[in-house]
């Protein structure tokens, strides 16, 4: 039979252990009946204390392996662990905290199953239709600059969750990216792609591991591995302050040399330092955040470090 590896990556997930060796249990028979597919649990600790590798070794059915990291990666990196030790024809991506709901994931590999043409199904979530102006406004602005000037596009609000042939797979493997932004890379890779709008569950236990600050991070590292907008905005204010600035030293020179108008010195002086110092810190610091990229990259690292994998016995 061909075989779907599903791969989860988690970070102190105890509690969802047991409930996760259910939903794989049950998708596992559902598979097999609906579409002739073995299935094959890849999971990949990301650095937990809690113990929740023990707890899964204890619940967990069928065929599994677990890819112990020897720390704290993130979740981009330890994905790509998981889809490297993964053996599948096809490859399912979802979330050990079981927000995504077993009837997409059925629905998701009915629909690329179901077309030939097909390389790629991704998950819309739909729920942030209902999030806050602010939080909407700034996804959006988000995707206007990583998508600015771009020969593909970045979907909004799509995610890891997604099923993919060995193919494309094989081509995520080939990007060696050490400073990775996952969504701008299944958009980079291209193939042909379709997107599912799903809303998702509540968590089956516990609290997200995501803080606002670490989204922003995230967010950061998208645009400095994707886009150059950034920079050409500033570009773009740092020319219009000195054309400003121009007009405005005309305009003194003018009133001097014409009318023998007084210049006030300190105010004008403070208000040019201000903007011009204000400016030119932002311009580095953004700078700095493109060269950091640059460095991780030439450094030219492994991506992880496994520790150890753990593993059941074959399929039966």
């Amino acid at each position: 039979m061909p075989l779907l590896s599903v791969i989860s990556p988690f970070l102190n997930e105890r509690d969802t252990a047991e409930a996760f060796a259910r939903f794989v249990k049950s998708m596992s028979l559902d598979v097999r009946q609906r579409f002739g597919l073995n299935v094959e649990v890849v999971l990949v600790d990301d650095g937990s204390t809690d113990g929740s590798i023990a707890r899964y070794r204890q619940v967990l059915e069928g065929d599994w392996r677990i890819v112990e990291l020897s720390r704290n990666f993130g979740k981009e990196i330890a994905l790509v662990s998981g889809v490297e030790e993964s053996r599948g024809d096809y490859v399912l991506m979802i979330d050990a905290d079981l927000q995504h709901p077993y009837e997409v994931c059925i629905d998701i590999i009915n629909t690329l199953l179901a077309d030939p043409d097909l390389d790629v199904v991704y998950s819309i979530r739909a729920d942030r239709l209902q999030e806050s102006w602010s939080r909407a406004f700034g996804a959006k602005l988000f995707y206007r600059l990583i998508n600015g000037g771009q020969r593909f596009v970045i979907p909004e609000n799509a995610g890891d969750f997604r099923v993919m042939r060995r193919e494309a797979a094989n081509a995520l493997l080939t990007i060696r990216d050490k400073r990775r932004f996952n969504k701008g890379l299944y958009a980079w890779m291209g193939f042909r792609q379709k997107g599912i709008l799903y809303t998702p569950d509540p968590r089956a236990a516990g609290k997200t591991k995501w803080s606002k600050l670490a989204l922003a991070a995230l967010s950061l590292e998208g645009i400095t591995s994707f886009s150059a907008v950034p920079l050409r905005i500033m570009s773009a204010i740092g020319v219009i302050i000195g054309c400003a600035g121009m007009v405005y030293g005309s305009e003194l020179i003018i009133k001097v040399l014409l009318f023998g108008t007084d210049v006030p010195g300190y105010p004008s002086l403070m208000a040019s330092i201000s903007v011009l110092g204000g400016f030119n810190l932002a311009l580095l610091g953004l700078l700095g955040e493109y060269i950091w990229v640059t460095i991780a990259e030439v450094k030219d690292r492994p991506l992880y470090i496994v520790r150890r994998i753990h593993r059941s016995g074959p399929i039966q």
